[in-house]
């Protein structure tokens, strides 16, 4: 009966050894899925203000700004007349200014895009999915995607019309 066991305890003392390592791994190489500069953008499924689902695969081949943001949130309102500048700026070159709205529902964002007059697309992230797959914290957060799907940039906190100038001219000319 002693001898029987012997293998087993191995076996569990292998996998237990593995995971470990895996769990270090990660921790210390950055295994936790959330999207660095230079690395690619992850996707997501969100349900737009137009009624249609979008992806940030309809945005292949063109630059994206993607801002998380939140009507409760005083910084996000206050840099929505310079998404709203930009996007008017740079559309017909080639960017994108995707708002996401975080875990609000349609008639508050509705009532919002109309009240500080944005026209740029914007998704709502009512489920959260898109803030946990790109590790947003706090908001505002953006993340300059460039037309290879890669992330440029990510800046944490209010954008002023200059910052947001500078780093969309980053993707277009580069």
């Amino acid at each position: 009966m002693g001898k029987a066991r012997k293998p087993v305890q191995i076996i569990i003392l292998f996998v237990i050894l593995l995971l470990g390592g895996y769990a270090i791994g990660s921790s210390v190489f950055g295994g936790d899925g959330k999207p660095k500069e230079g690395g690619k953008a992850p996707s997501f499924e969100l349900l737009g203000l137009d009624g249609q689902t979008h992806t940030l695969n309809e945005y292949k081949g063109k630059s994206v700004v993607l801002n998380f943001w939140g009507s409760w949130c005083a910084p996000c309102v206050k840099e929505m007349p310079a998404l709203q500048a930009q996007w008017e700026k740079w559309k017909d070159q080639g960017v994108v200014v995707v708002g996401v709205n975080v875990g609000e529902d349609q008639m508050t964002v509705e009532n919002f895009v109309k009240l500080v007059d944005i026209n740029f697309p914007v998704v709502m992230d009512s489920g959260r999915d898109a803030v946990r797959s790109y590790g947003v914290s706090p908001l505002p957060t953006t993340f300059f995607i460039n037309a290879k799907g890669r992330v440029d940039s990510i800046h944490i906190g209010q954008l002023d019309l200059g910052t947001l100038d500078d780093q969309i001219r980053k993707l277009v000319e580069p």
